[in-house]
């Protein structure tokens, strides 16, 4: 299949005709989406509204640049930022399941949070850093038990449930010993919500994943060799266990980088790198695509979570969680099917 090649100075990255003419419609529909996220609201604004809003600085259109915008941005970028941490731990796994939320990950970043919360401060720092402590320590146990079969096979999917549901109880028992204003605060932030953030809130986390977009770009070639197979990476020189290392470290990043602002948002970092492998008929799980699958999803749901209730706004967790429970079934069933 015919591939086009993209050069930034050294950086070199190759894909799929198919994997761009898919990332170029995932674009085209998140383009339109977050329009009729700008347009909606308590007062729906025509796209000529939102439009001099955006470019003039009039006192009219503050609600759309300081409350709708950074909701539909923080919602853009922390869907492609779980589409990409589930693209990640895919690939290292070769598992459909191998997701974050899943195999724990996302249980050990609320971990950290957690702790940052009822022992600490609760600042935005200590949330950031709490979420990727947890998220690491979550990783390096998932590890240590799953050495026999390295970071692939079914070996480290189960371990990873079991430790996801270990941290789940240990979750709760936190929770439960906190204060009750520190229990109500945290069980709501559990939920994984885009309601109420800000440009304050958001500045530090976009730099965060913007460098952790970076550094994988930087190793997509060695990625894309290393997906053809162990024998074939080191034959072309890929350092493998440097890579893994930081693919994971690039993983746990995207994941806690959301969790520390968001809260634990399921099933986009499961769902979106499959979807995304599907529109691209991708033999692997291509990062651009599930990025911007992860995108779409989050913010398509964050839409629904406003329009359900309306004028009150879901958690947009709970929207994700019930798709993503009906998605996890067909992906068991086809499973099932391709085993059997």
């Amino acid at each position: 299949m015919s591939t086009v090649t993209l050069r930034a100075g050294p950086v070199v990255v190759r894909a799929e005709r198919r994997t761009v003419a898919a990332s170029s419609g995932l674009v085209a529909v998140a383009a339109a989406l977050a329009l009729l996220a700008l347009c909606y609201g308590h007062a729906w604004a025509s796209p000529a509204e939102v439009f001099t809003a955006l470019v003039s600085g009039d006192e009219s259109g503050f609600v759309i640049r300081e409350w709708r915008l950074p909701r539909v941005t923080a919602a853009l970028v922390f869907g492609a930022s779980l589409g990409l941490a589930g693209a990640i731990f895919q690939n290292l796994t070769r598992n459909a399941l191998g997701s974050p939320d899943v195999i724990g990950l996302d249980s050990g970043a609320y971990t950290g949070a957690l702790v940052a919360i009822t022992m600490l401060n609760g600042t935005a720092g200590q949330l950031a850093a709490g979420s990727v402590t947890g998220g690491l320590l979550a990783a390096a146990v998932i590890y240590l038990l799953s050495l026999n079969s390295g970071l692939s096979g079914l070996r480290l999917i189960v371990i990873g449930i079991a430790v996801n549901a270990m941290l789940t109880a240990l979750n709760s028992w936190i929770v439960l010993r906190a204060e009750l204003d520190v229990a109500l605060a945290a069980t709501g932030w559990n939920a994984g919500s885009l309601n109420g953030i800000d440009w304050a809130e958001v500045r530090l986390p976009f730099a965060i994943v913007a460098l952790l977009v970076l550094l994988l770009v930087v190793l997509s070639n060695a990625m894309h060799q290393a997906a053809l197979g162990d024998e074939v990476a080191r034959t072309t020189g890929v350092h493998l266990g440097r890579l893994r290392l930081l693919m994971v470290l690039a993983g746990v990043g995207c994941t806690a980088t959301v969790t520390a602002v968001a809260g634990p948002v399921v099933f986009i970092a499961l769902a979106a790198p499959q979807i995304g492998r599907r529109l691209a008929r991708a033999a692997g799980v291509p990062l651009a695509p599930a990025a911007l699958t992860g995108a779409v999803l989050l913010l398509a749901a964050d839409l629904v979570a406003q329009l359900l209730l309306a004028p009150v706004a879901l958690p947009v967790g709970v929207v994700t969680t019930a798709i993503g429970g009906c998605y996890l079934i067909w992906l068991l069933g086809m499973e099932v099917k391709r085993s059997g």
